[in-house]
């Protein structure tokens, strides 16, 4: 089966009925972006949060299991910054770019202004506030209590799949980018290594984050006082690892088990120690490529170069718009992982529930805008400069060409380097949240305590993905994109199904989720149904496309069991409430 970016090249030769491109300034759409953002923050989100009675008066999970190293009330700001580094990973960043490759920009902008406002905001909001009044538990401890103990255990196992994926396919992603810098700096003149540039900077950015753990766990500064020091420092590791770029120069398969190692220690050291901080200093990375975005926008002076709509079926077996327009751009509109950092790690330091509005409904609005520049990226080239051009390079590049209108076009190999640093502090926040987010499923499945047991729930779930990139070759993360993808809105919809019975027995409305939850399901469902066919013609023997067909059967088959646990449950209930 041929991946996404191979159907989009076909596009780019002529395969597609693309049409002009629309002569409108960037800075238009992106205007229109945010008001819609801004007014759904205010309205929705808080017609959503009426609904949950947010209460400061109830005392929060971080409170009441207050531990130092898991359940750790937080200050919202502080919190946002962690959660929204956790939750913005490569996931809106590619997504967004080799949807506008296959079908234009008018789609994938629509789907990502209305997705993120009405589903994926409000998904993030319901899990974290579900999660925080089950006592900090997972969502799949949730399914437990609220589905039955069988649909609690297929919870679990396709939370594990999905996070097999997302491990695999971001480990590969910043692996490669550590050999090669991801083509970003070809081409400029750089005379540094680009990928030990990119890697040097990376590694130096994380000694930076558990730096900031230690000053503030045992000298106690305030916070001001930490984020004037330690975010400075966190841009000049970009600086420094193009003077030290020759230090690290490994092969993407060492890069690959070196990274899962990195991994394996952030699951199991307390937040404090390198979590909280390696997200606080993240989220400075993150609002600076938005800045950065915002700069280009309004004073770049682009023009839309890119066909506003090129077709509802491009080819291939991921081809049509329809389902997977939806399940490629994924993590910028909505997505299921969101709802696993929520109930995971997030939950456990909420101070007040009313935080969860801002940090829960908001990060994920910020998140929609990094998938608008994304967008942006690719939108202000034409089609004969996309050409074969990968999603990291595209947004590298354009994030450098943002920043030079700062700092001067002369300095553009530091500023595409600080580009593709941003996108690797990203994925890095993700894989680590997303291995802490596996241990504490695996020791929730299996009740066990302690160090011993957060190891080896660990190295449960590091081994898999150890497994798949260790005999994959280089790049294979193309092969499971938009599995990924449907697996995670699908968990998306099955975490809604959690909260609707929840509601449901709590005696609250749940309208405002069912249209979201009937949407992702239909069109979840309908994209692995189409992958599982095609995947199978596909395969020749023991494969990747074997792999993709068989993943994809599981989880159609868990997330089946769990809609008709919930039918169930939605029926019991109303029958003793009518009784």
């Amino acid at each position: 089966m041929r991946s996404i970016a191979a159907e989009a090249r076909a596009c780019s030769h002529g395969r597609a009925l693309a049409g002009p491109a629309i002569p409108v300034q960037l800075s238009v759409l992106a205007l229109a972006f945010f008001a819609l953002l801004v007014v759904g923050y205010r309205l929705y989100g808080r017609f959503i949060a009426r609904h949950f009675v947010l209460d400061d008066r109830r005392r929060t999970p971080a409170h009441e299991r207050a531990d130092g190293a898991d359940f750790v009330a937080t200050p919202p700001f502080y919190l946002f910054a962690q959660h929204f580094s956790a939750i913005a990973a490569a996931g809106p960043i590619v997504g967004p770019i080799l949807a506008c490759k296959n079908f234009g920009w008018l789609p994938c902008l629509v789907w990502i202004a209305l997705g993120v406002v009405f589903i994926g905001a409000m998904h993030d909001f319901s899990a974290l506030v579900a999660s925080v009044r089950h006592g900090g538990v997972s969502i799949a401890e949730i399914a437990r209590e609220r589905l039955g103990g069988p649909a609690g255990r297929a919870m679990m196992a396709f939370i594990w799949i999905a996070l097999v994926y997302v491990i695999v396919a971001f480990v590969d992603i910043t692996a490669g980018t550590f050999v090669s810098g991801s083509e970003e700096l070809a081409g400029t003149g750089a005379t540094f290594n680009p990928g030990g540039a990119v890697a040097a900077a990376s590694v130096l950015y994380l000694l930076l984050a558990a730096l900031m753990g230690v000053v503030q766990r045992f000298l106690a500064p305030p916070l001001w006082l930490l984020t004037i020091v330690f975010v400075p420092a966190t841009f000049g590791t970009a600086w420094l690892g193009t003077r030290i770029s020759d230090w690290l120069l490994f092969d993407q398969g060492t890069w690959a088990l070196v990274i899962l190692g990195y991994c394996a220690v952030a699951s199991v050291v307390p937040v404090w120690a390198l979590l909280q901080p390696r997200g606080y200093l993240g989220g400075f990375v993150l609002y600076t490529a938005l800045a950065l975005g915002l700069v280009g926008v309004f004073f770049g002076g682009y023009e839309v170069q890119q066909p506003a709509f090129k077709s509802f079926d491009v080819g291939g077996a991921t081809g049509s718009l329809f389902p997977f327009l939806f399940v490629t751009i994924a993590c910028g509109a909505c997505s299921g992982f969101h709802g696993l950092v929520c109930s995971g790690t997030t939950s456990k330091q909420i101070d007040r529930e009313s935080h969860a509005h801002f940090v829960g409904y908001g990060a994920m609005l910020a998140e929609g805008f990094v998938a608008l520049i994304a967008l942006v990226t690719i939108m202000m080239l034409s089609p004969a400069e996309v050409g074969d051009l990968t999603p990291n390079k595209i947004y590298g590049n354009g994030i450098g060409r943002f920043m030079t209108l700062l700092i001067g076009p002369e300095n553009l190999p530091f500023a595409i380097t600080f580009g593709a640093m941003a996108l690797s502090t990203f994925i890095f926040d993700t894989i680590d949240v997303g291995t802490r987010l596996g241990r504490y499923l695996v020791q929730e499945l299996f009740g066990w305590r302690g160090t011993a047991g957060a190891m080896l729930g660990t190295v449960l779930t590091l081994a898999p993905a150890a497994f798949f990139l260790v005999s994959a070759p280089a790049g294979a993360y193309r092969t499971f994109w938009t599995l990924f993808g449907a697996s995670n809105q699908l968990l998306a919809a099955l975490t809604l199904i959690s909260v609707v019975v929840w509601l449901k027995q709590e005696g609250r409305p749940s309208r405002f989720v069912w249209i979201p939850l009937v949407f992702l399901l239909t069109i979840t469902l309908w994209a692995l149904t189409r992958l599982l066919i095609g995947s199978l013609a596909a395969s020749k023997g023991f494969d990747a496309a074997l792999m993709n067909a068989v993943a994809s059967g599981v989880l159609i088959g868990l997330a089946l069991f769990l809609v008709a646990a919930g039918v169930r449950r939605l029926r019991a209930t109303s029958t003793t409430i009518r009784g």
